[in-house]
């Protein structure tokens, strides 16, 4: 069988998008979806993405990480799907899709920048060293020094599967200050067990742990990731609302894999 993909990217996060509107493609194959995912033997992607009918929205977004499972939200990839969305007419500026976490609004631009509205988000655990939250995947934040020199894979790997995390595991966002609406990232991210060059929803956790921690008075703060900028926006009271992520998400080529 003969499956037509579509490859998007987000500052560098990277995914398979597929029409799956016909319910075809073999979703519980967690060993073709790596297998899709690898780069060396595949397409190569940090996830692949399906779009799918839903009875009320718009489309419903299914998002499986390199490793071949079904994952929590993917703030980049639902960006991308959106564009996605937009290319194959289903949507024009405007769209309420279901994700995992539930019904997300996003709007696109004409330079096809998307912003994405997150839910909101309440609980912090705020530690010395570290914040922890979601923000529709689990992030741990901790700020360093000399980010573009810190070894991320390997302090990251280590804090990935570490107490009080263990197998379900969080990602890690390695963070450093820049000015005071500006912070710059490095995302180790589960599933994929690496770094990736981009996470939206570890840029959205950077953001408002920032500010949460009084690090930064900004609600709309810039993160700057190893594949370009993100921007959060947010309004700050008894729980972070109307979390705005913003940024890019850009078609690069389409293909046939059997």
């Amino acid at each position: 069988m003969q499956i037509r993909f579509y490859k998007y990217q987000g500052t560098g996060n990277d995914f398979i998008m597929i029409d799956d509107r016909d319910a075809t493609f073999p979703q519980e194959d967690i060993a073709y979806i790596a297998h899709c995912c690898d780069r060396r033997f595949g397409i190569g992607a940090d996830g692949l993405i399906l779009v799918q009918n839903h009875p009320t929205a718009d489309f419903k977004m299914v998002y499986f990480n390199a490793d071949g499972r079904e994952s929590s939200l993917c703030g980049n990839g639902a960006r991308c799907t959106v564009a996605f969305a937009a290319s194959l007419g289903i949507i024009d500026k405007r769209t309420t899709f279901m994700a995992i976490d539930g019904l997300h609004t996003a709007t696109i631009e004409a330079d096809q920048t998307v912003a994405l509205r997150m839910h909101d988000v309440t609980d912090f655990r705020c530690e010395k060293d570290h914040t922890f939250l979601d923000t529709g995947s689990p992030h741990h934040v901790a700020m360093v020094e000399d980010l573009a020199h810190f070894p991320v894979v390997e302090k990251g790997r280590s804090i990935r599967r570490g107490a009080p995390y263990f197998e379900a595991g969080s990602n890690v966002n390695f963070v450093e200050k820049v000015n005071e609406n500006t912070f710059a990232i490095r995302t180790y991210e589960r599933g994929v067990e690496d770094e990736t060059l981009s996470c939206g929803t570890g840029a959205t956790a950077v953001a408002l742990a920032m500010h949460k921690t009084k690090e930064t008075t900004a609600k709309r703060i810039n993160i700057l990731v190893e594949g370009g900028q993100l921007t959060v926006s947010f309004i700050a009271g008894e729980s972070y609302t109307n979390i705005d992520l913003q940024g890019p998400a850009t078609f690069v080529y389409q293909g046939t894999i059997a």
